[in-house]
């Protein structure tokens, strides 16, 4: 393979980190203003410019939407100088809109990248999604359980009472049942009103955020999302696609999925090393969220490498323009 083809992912991730930045930095003036559509069009704004900077063959497999519905980061959209190695993108500019209009915590910008053809193309439809932290063996919990089952294993597993687990799942209607099932085990919920991928990557990081497992419904891009962070972090995720109607399988056929039954793993939806970075917009349990001081703004930014494992923090303090 030629070195202009290799994934040079040691040096494509301070680039990653950048973009990842640039699109928290212009979402700052939307916290708290109640404009969630402004907020979203700032932060995509941001991160195609910054994009666009890195020398890659980019192609956004996970983005806002179909070209039809967003004129810009649409799936299918390249990105990057055009000189460099070929890349799949997943992205979610603003993981939170809803949270950053109102200035709620866990609102996020989110970046992946990893080589051409390694990213799920996941269509736009639900996922069932499970995800634990690293540590445990593989198959300590499966989809193919029931909630409460689950939370019995990992209790077993982690060598604890079910009344030391704590699940996160979306406060959602759809979700009434599962949240009844599982607070029947004695296991506390934490309920977040957005902002999955964050949900997902508190399972990896247990002993800071008190969150032992995740489960429920959410986006299936998301879910690739989650994976890549998880793929750097440690830990498992398994995830199953939710049909609603014939126009939904369309969609994943068009994305090129057949098996309509199957139970991706982490390792299945991201197939190769993976960079990832996340930068806080309003505060979390997993990032500080934007500060403004007189003059300033600083953020921070998680930067991970799944083949070296490394997880990077970093803070970016910039003068306000």
């Amino acid at each position: 393979m030629s070195e202009k083809l290799q994934f040079q992912d040691r040096l494509l991730s301070l680039g990653l980190g950048r973009v990842s930045e640039a699109a928290a930095l212009a979402s700052a003036r939307f916290i708290g203003r109640g404009d969630e559509k402004a907020a979203d069009q700032a932060a995509v704004n941001a991160m195609r410019d910054q994009l666009n900077l890195l020398d890659i063959k980019g192609v956004v497999v996970i983005g806002e939407g179909e070209r039809d519905e967003a004129p810009m980061l649409y799936i299918g959209e390249e990105v990057g100088t055009g000189q460099g190695p070929e890349v799949d993108i997943a992205l979610d500019p603003l993981e939170g809109t809803t949270l950053t209009a109102k200035d709620m915590p866990n609102a996020l910008t989110v970046i992946a990248m990893a080589p051409r053809g390694t990213l799920l193309h996941a269509p736009d439809v639900y996922m069932d999604k499970l995800a634990i932290g690293p540590g445990l063996k593989p198959g300590t919990v499966t989809l193919a359980q029931s909630p409460s089952e689950r939370v019995s294993a990992l209790a077993a597993a982690k060598g604890c009472s079910t009344e030391d687990i704590t699940v996160c799942i979306l406060d959602r209607p759809r979700h009434e049942d599962l949240i009844a099932e599982v607070r029947s085990t004695g296991a506390a919920i934490r309920l977040i009103t957005d902002g999955d991928v964050a949900g997902v990557m508190h399972c990896a990081e247990p002993d800071i955020t008190g969150i032992d497992m995740y489960m429920g419904s959410g986006g299936a891009p998301e879910g690739v999302l989650a994976a890549a962070a998880l793929k750097c972090m440690g830990g498992q995720f398994y995830g199953k696609l939710l049909f609603r109607n014939e126009d939904e399988r369309a969609r994943a056929r068009k994305a090129g999925i057949t098996n309509f039954d199957r139970v991706y793993t982490r390792d299945d939806l991201v197939r190769a090393d993976v960079i990832f970075a996340a930068t806080g917009v309003t505060n979390g349990s997993l990032l500080a969220g934007i500060k403004r001081d007189p003059g300033w703004v600083t953020l921070e930014t998680i930067l991970m490498r799944s083949k070296s494992g490394s997880i990077r923090r970093m803070t970016y303090k910039t003068p306000v323009k």
